[in-house]
């Protein structure tokens, strides 16, 4: 962890190995705080099937300064939950056709109605002050960012905001810029992205969604309901874990506060803002892609195995709660299901569920702790490992003007080696799977008696066999295997 720290913090833009690297206080902290738990393996372990992709990070650290895996990440990396389809410039984006150049000569409102544009909005970051790192002031934006869907269905950038507000000293960087302005821009995108990723699309919507979910199946279903027997394997660990993330990551004293550009007050404020903002549907993959209108976008591996895995779990959850609920007056008459699922959103999404829509909710909550929570979890050390593709915070504010950066200006802004060691160590933490992992659609505490829900599970496991067959072989093909939702890879609960 020292050797890469060091080279990412003194040469970003150099691979080659550092020799002669003696150990240093901060390596020496990194060790001490995995020994904290005795489940996670230091990252000298052998290379295992719950191993961060050791691929995937090297192609990283070789192409993280390409347009086109800056593109990319936005819809396989681990926070695929930003981008959506644009059919109209914000007014807030005043990106002409002649700052931008398009295939053909098409102009931005043709790609527009074509279907091939589309935005990045990290608006719930706007007017936040940055954290203090060290001493030192940090710098947090909100940017905006435009992207095209070349004839070659890559997906690129056109246009950077790093403010919501357009005014003389908030340029629109584009990749026609200098290398370095245009650089610098992107680290400032990806270091929003890391904020937005790890306190709503990973912290928010799955591990503190999963804890809601698991209190109130605790507090209002009895250990005998059949309900409680489906989903109770999806709820292992998750209090657990998540007590240990408000001691270590979100405490005053945790890792967010020291180390990112989201902690102190700013972290509360985006979570009270990202809260405010969810929707039942929004936690529905399939009404989510549809919302962002996302639904025939090239080479979206989230989208693709994600819809695969909804329509799996559907169909189990639809075996096990018929066997139990003929009809709509069956749900409706279950006081203690009604019960939770009152207790959960409060007279909000849903009131009296009828069967068909209680089917849909209990694949809603399995999914958001299992196959979600590994779509924005597993991705962190591949993505997250090499510093300057997803700098946890930056030292220096972004230009007002164009043409002033330079490389000396860029590896000034990144941070410094103390924050760049422990954010490599949080990331390998958090994509690591501890020893008892339990795979989805495995079930060794057995909680049903009857023959119908036990002959679902088997049906259960057997699709997602399939479902990681056709997995395996696509990724045979790809230059970055996308791994994050094939079944043998995801934990049936948040415990990570």
């Amino acid at each position: 962890l020292a050797v890469l720290a060091r080279a990412a913090c003194t040469s970003a833009f150099s691979l080659r190995p550092v020799a002669n690297t003696k150990s240093s206080n901060s390596a020496r902290k990194t060790s001490q705080f995995f020994a904290r738990s005795p489940d996670i393996c230091m990252p000298s372990a052998p290379v295992n099937a719950f191993t961060p992709c050791l691929l995937s990070v090297e192609y990283v650290q070789q192409n993280w300064m390409k347009d086109s895996l800056f593109g990319y990440q936005f819809l396989n990396g681990v926070n695929p939950m930003v981008i959506r389809r644009c059919s109209v410039l914000p007014e807030n984006f005043p990106v002409t056709d002649q700052m931008v150049f398009l295939h053909g000569g098409r102009s931005l409102a043709e790609e527009m109605q074509s279907g091939n544009i589309f935005l990045c909005d990290y608006k719930l970051l706007d007017g936040l002050k940055a954290n203090m790192v060290n001493g030192k002031q940090q710098y947090l934006m909100a940017p905006l960012v435009l992207l095209h869907k070349t004839p070659e269905d890559q997906l690129m950038p056109l246009a950077i905001q790093l403010k919501q507000e357009p005014s003389k000293d908030n340029p629109i960087f584009c990749p026609t810029d200098s290398e370095y302005d245009w650089l610098l821009a992107k680290m400032f995108v990806r270091s929003a992205d890391f904020q937005d990723h790890q306190l709503i699309s990973h912290l928010l919507r799955t591990h503190l969604l999963a804890e809601v979910f698991s209190v109130s199946l605790l507090r209002n279903l009895p250990m005998v309901h059949p309900l409680y027997k489906l989903l109770v394997p999806h709820t292992r660990y998750t209090l657990q874990i998540n007590a240990l993330a408000r001691n270590l990551l979100i405490s005053d004293s945790g890792y967010f506060n020291k180390f990112t550009a989201s902690g102190g007050q700013a972290m509360q404020t985006i979570l009270q803002r990202a809260t405010s903002s969810i929707t039942y549907t929004s936690l529905c993959i399939r009404d989510d892609i549809k919302e962002r209108g996302l639904e025939s976008v090239p080479h979206f591996y989230y989208r693709d195995d994600g819809f695969h895995m909804w329509d799996i779990t559907n169909r189990f959850v639809q075996g096990v709660l018929g066997y139990y609920y003929k009809d709509d007056s069956d749900v409706q008459r279950d006081t203690e299901l009604q019960t939770w699922v009152l207790d959960i959103f409060k007279h909000g999404f849903l009131s009296r569920p009828e069967s068909a829509e209680l089917v849909k909710f209990v694949t809603m909550v399995i999914f958001t702790g299992s196959a979600q929570h590994a779509a924005v979890n597993s991705g962190q050390f591949d993505y997250g490992s090499w510093m300057p593709n997803t700098p946890p915070t930056l030292q220096r504010p972004p230009p007002t003007t164009k043409g002033t950066a330079d490389e000396r200006s860029l590896l000034e802004t990144l941070p410094d080696i103390n924050v760049t060691v422990h954010g490599m160590a949080i990331m390998w933490l958090l994509s690591k799977q501890s020893s008892d992992f339990v795979p989805l659609g495995h079930y060794p505490e057995e909680h049903f008696s009857e023959r119908v829900p036990r002959q679902h599970m088997e049906i259960f496991k057997g699709e997602l066999g399939l479902l990681s067959a056709l997995i395996e072989a696509r990724n045979l093909n790809l230059e970055i295997p996308c791994t994050f939702l094939d079944p043998p890879f995801l934990e049936n609960s948040v415990a990570i």
